[in-house]
């Protein structure tokens, strides 16, 4: 069965843990996408609806029908006859825990931003996050938030690196903190992933940068010691 997704970027070679990555622009798959929402179940639908901005809602439209092609053929079904659910939150017990298949025979993780789609399946708990470098405006507000250590790294840096040294440090914590099934309900200050350039070595999680388009920064993280095979 065919995903029925366009090939017209290089695949991103998957790191150790991760079975496929799938990222793609934006731009060159909102026609098809919306073309297909039938695909999409009745939830998705309706929050397809509710964005307000165009780019949100071509955004959203590109990684979901991507998300189920991909996990229609990993699963053998029809795209839109596979069906999805949230884990509890680990935090809180909450319904807005990890999105998962029933069954667990694949774990998934998908994130968009402006201009970009980014999915991960593997054989583990996975997560991903890819986030457009945001102007020094937004990086002065926000990185107060981060960890003690991460803020000091961070401010070692050149002021020309700064921006994508925030942004990729950004995509790493949520990346584990999707994994995780916590997301941004944990204080973002307590989790160190590190700001330089290379990711801090984790015991629970395996944590990878990944390369994506300038202007951009993403990375993915994967339970440490979980199944490592490739999809066929």
């Amino acid at each position: 069965m065919s995903t029925g997704i366009p090939t017209d970027r290089e695949p991103v070679a998957p790191p150790p843990g991760v079975q496929l990555l799938w990222s793609g622009r934006v731009a060159e798959h909102t026609e098809d996408a919306l073309a297909h929402r039938h695909l999409l179940d009745a939830e998705e639908s309706a929050r397809l609806d509710g964005f307000f901005r165009p780019a949100d809602r071509d955004a959203y439209a590109v990684a979901h029908v991507a998300l189920r092609r991909i996990l229609g053929e990993r699963l053998g079904l029809a795209p839109e006859a596979v069906t999805m659910d949230r884990e509890p939150c680990a935090h809180c017990g909450g319904p807005h825990g990890r999105p998962v298949v029933p069954g667990g025979e694949v774990h998934f993780s998908l994130s968009h931003t402006s201009g970009m789609v980014l999915l991960a399946l593997a054989a583990a708990p996975v997560g991903v996050d890819v986030e457009i470098v945001p102007n020094d405006g937004t990086i002065t507000d926000v990185a107060t938030q981060l960890h003690p250590r991460e803020r000091t790294e961070l401010a070692a840096l050149p002021a020309a690196e700064r921006a994508f040294g925030f942004t990729r440090c950004w995509t790493r914590k949520e990346a584990v903190l999707k994994a995780a099934g916590v997301g941004l309900t944990e204080d973002v200050s307590v989790t160190y992933v590190g700001a330089g350039p290379r990711p801090a070595e984790l015991t629970d999680w395996l944590l990878t940068d990944l390369p994506v388009d300038a202007g951009y920064a993403a990375a993915v993280a994967v339970r440490a010691g979980g199944p490592d095979a490739r999809l066929p």
